[in-house]
């Protein structure tokens, strides 16, 4: 498992560090904030992190940021490893918490103190934000900014302990209010927050911020190359800046590299929990949701979400990633894995009135044609079935294959049959159809060579079982949610109201005794899995990605022409 067969920029410089001898053992890490779940923008970083280690025979730190308590809880921790161990990655004894170093942090931040680089800053958080400047015009020094090394030790002390309020005072590096990086801006390195914390619980009432935190434990890992996406570009020069003015021993490169951004969704752990906490979806794992767990439940594979992010490459420049490639690498994989199945989304009732009443019989069908050692199974057959509504038209457009009256097909497994009479209600309705077979077909072959270009799946109506079925599409209805919310369209008013469509369906009997989370393909539908939320009897199927449909191509394109 590699990070790409492709050359990439950071691979060239890994390369070359390499050679030059500036590194013998590749060291990276994936950094979470423990404060959502992962989504397959994480995954990207995941497959990059743990990919490069591993291709250099180096290692990969799991390691969470868990400096913002009020924001975080152990869910998240857990969830975060059971995603990232079903990628198929393991960070073995090197899993490390930046709760972990919170004493170390607090040393470090004394020492630029001492070195005057820090100090206690009384300002508001809006007065803060409102001296330090514009990208065209320079910060205003803070009024405290020139307080003594000793009153900026006593004053830090009483911010440790708890003698001053949420938002009353932070401590700032001192740097340069006239920097045309707003970051250098004398940032905050620390600040109070009066909650328990998931792991140190209330030891701590001042928590380091992330650029003060990240940069430090990084460097207390002895990572070798911090590799962050692009909005963390202009933070770099600070990160250089703490680590320089601490002259600690060990001073990782960082290197960022484009983030994913996936067209019908959005990449925002701030905008799925609103999606979430707002109830447009059920939870973190909805299968509409670009979270691992969410891809996870839809029946996404760890195979196709590496080999996506493998094809998408690593790049310099922000881009927008069709869905259509994540979904084809999902149809790739699931073509060679899943077992197919039959069931039928809108059943229409067939009566083969030439077949003996009370006979029954099993058929062989294949399991997968992609793998012959999935082997075989028995479907059973009997004069009534069902088959999809969409594959009878009465009076059919040209190349239309499918069954009309007249007209020979072939059932998948089973025989040819011929249709030769249409029944309907008395609203014109098609309610069934009568149609006759050739017994010499069975298993679906003519013995006189004729050939069929129609084959269609069914169900036995005696024995087929009824399953709830979601079909799923994208959780957005317009390819750029974000840029049109800077439009100022609303997020909930940019979502897709046929995301979920939920419907009865016909199976046949096998479907019901699968494992869950068992990927399966309902053959000429789509690909499914069983839902591990199925209960109270109720078997529930997601839909996982649809099959290519010719046919459907071709009458949306007469549609189009408005034929």
């Amino acid at each position: 498992m590699s990070s790409s067969t492709k050359s990439n920029f950071i691979r060239q410089i890994i390369e070359k560090d390499l050679a030059e001898g500036r590194h013998k053992t590749i060291i990276t890490r994936f950094p979470p904030e423990p404060n959502g779940y992962l989504h397959i923008g994480h995954a990207k970083s995941i497959c990059l992190n743990f990919g490069l280690a591993q291709e250099y025979g180096g290692r990969c730190h799991l390691r969470f940021d868990d400096t913002n308590p009020a924001k975080e809880s152990p869910e998240y921790v857990e969830a975060i490893k059971e995603d990232v161990r079903w990628l198929g990655f393991d960070w073995g004894e090197h899993l490390y918490f930046a709760s972990d170093y919170f004493e170390k942090f607090y040393y470090y931040a004394c020492e630029l103190i001492k070195a005057g680089k820090a100090y206690v800053c009384h300002l508001s958080p809006e007065e803060i934000r409102k001296y330090r400047g514009t990208l065209t015009e320079p910060g205003i020094e803070s009024p405290y900014r020139n307080r003594s090394v000793e009153e900026n030790l006593r004053l830090f002390e009483q911010m440790k302990k708890g003698e001053f309020a949420e938002g009353e005072c932070v401590l700032r590096a001192k740097i340069d209010m006239s920097s045309p990086n707003l970051n250098l801006r004398d940032p905050v390195l620390y600040r109070i927050k009066k909650v328990s914390h998931h792991r140190t619980k209330d030891k701590w009432c001042i928590y380091p911020t992330y650029d003060f935190a990240h940069c430090l434990s990084d460097a207390i890992e002895g990572i070798t190359h911090s590799l962050c996406t692009l909005e963390f570009e202009d933070h770099r020069p600070l990160y250089d800046w703490i680590l320089d003015t601490l002259e600690t021993s060990c001073h990782p490169q960082q290197i960022e590299f484009a983030r994913l951004n996936l067209s019908y969704t959005v990449m925002s752990k701030r905008k799925l929990n609103y999606l979430v906490e707002n109830g447009f979806v059920d939870g973190w794992d909805d299968p509409r949701m670009p979270t691992i767990s969410g891809m996870r439940r839809r029946g996404f594979t760890p195979e196709a979400i590496r080999d996506f992010c493998e094809r998408i490459g690593i790049a310099k420049s922000d881009n927008l990633v069709d869905y259509a490639l994540l979904e084809h690498c999902v149809r790739e994989d699931l073509n060679k894995r899943a077992l197919r199945f039959m069931g039928v989304l809108d059943p229409l009732k067939v009566v083969i009135i030439n077949y003996p009443e009370d006979k029954e019989e099993e058929l062989e069908a294949i399991n997968n044609p992609e793998d012959e050692s999935a082997g075989k199974r028995k479907v059973p057959f009997c004069r009534e079935i069902f088959i999809e509504r969409g594959d009878f038209r009465e009076d059919p457009p040209r190349k239309f294959f499918r069954l009309s009256p007249g007209k020979e097909v072939r059932l998948r497994y089973a025989y040819y049959i011929t249709c030769e009479e249409v029944i309907k209600d008395a609203h014109g309705n098609i309610v069934e159809l009568r149609c006759t077979y050739d017994p010499a077909t069975r298993g679906g072959y003519s013995p006189d060579g004729r050939k069929v270009k129609g084959t269609l799946h069914w169900v036995s109506a005696r024995h087929c079982k009824e399953v709830l079925v979601r079909m799923y599409d994208r959780l957005f209805k317009v390819e750029n949610p974000g840029l049109e919310e800077k439009k100022g369209i609303p997020l909930r008013d940019l979502l897709n109201p046929k995301s979920l469509v939920e419907q009865k369906a016909l199976v046949e009997p096998a479907l019901v005794d699968i494992a869950p989370q068992t990927p399966v393909q309902f053959e000429r539908v789509g690909y499914f899995i069983l839902d591990k939320a199925s209960s109270d009897g109720q078997i529930i199927f997601n839909r996982t990605v649809t099959l290519k449909d010719s046919w459907a191509k071709i009458e949306a394109k007469l549609k189009k022409n408005g034929n």
